[in-house]
């Protein structure tokens, strides 16, 4: 069964479209990676995605959509709120259960943020914020994550890492992506877009430097790549 489907969609933001024509589907088991110059669409189409996933698939939304005044451990327990009532909820805010101390910080050595376990996030730095963010989707867990450039503000090796952790604990992802190289190495599938439109879906094994360099042709100075924040 199919976990995201469009047929000739178009897409936007209050009446303005962004995306045209698109037609993608996603199955269960796949690493989708969504790359293109900024501008092209990527944020839109994941959008779509999770909106018709909503519930079921987990997000890192661009921004981290963190609550700043709280702990790194109360932004990550955020993920499975919907599993306990209010009553324990609130308890847990004031006293953390030990039990959900110890999973959050098992969990955080994945991400690289074992140290930053009760922190609040405004003292964070914007790649900590953002492996905060990442931590709370495999936290939350569910059929697919969606991520939105989930490690722009990461540097390489901690890049890595994160990426790793995502494909293990999800089977089927979708990832905008800026760093080309990473996208490469951690999905199977690679949809290039520019200009609102889909340019080429391929197999990361099948795809060619050419169909890169024409993706991004009006400023390619090589691979793009992220930088740490």
């Amino acid at each position: 069964m199919r976990l995201f489907s469009l047929e000739r969609a178009q897409l936007g933001y209050g009446g303005h479209p962004v995306l045209f024509d698109i037609s993608l589907a996603v199955e269960p088991g796949e690493r989708v990676a969504l790359i293109g110059p900024s501008g092209a669409g990527k944020s839109t189409l994941l959008s779509a995605m999770y909106e018709q996933q909503k519930g079921r698939a987990a997000l890192v939304p661009q921004d981290g959509a963190l609550v700043k005044q709280l702990s790194v451990f109360h932004n990550v327990y955020i993920g499975r709120l919907h599993h306990h009532h209010t009553i324990y909820n609130l308890l847990n805010l004031v006293r953390p259960w030990p039990v959900h101390v110890a999973s959050v910080a098992s969990l955080l050595q994945d991400v690289a943020l074992s140290d930053k376990l009760f922190s609040p996030v405004s003292d964070l730095s914007g790649g900590e914020r953002q492996r905060t963010a990442v931590a709370r989707a495999l936290y939350q867990g569910g059929d697919a994550l969606l991520g939105d450039e989930p490690v722009s503000a990461v540097d390489g090796a901690q890049a890595r890492q994160v990426l790793d952790a995502i494909v293990r604990t999800f089977s089927t992802v979708v990832l905008v992506m800026h760093d080309v190289e990473l996208a490469l190495r951690f999905t199977t599938r690679v949809v290039g877009l520019r200009a609102g439109r889909i340019l080429f879906d391929r197999p990361t094994a099948d795809l060619k430097n050419d169909e890169l360099d024409e993706l991004y042709r009006s400023s390619w100075r090589g691979l793009p790549s992220s930088k740490p924040a």
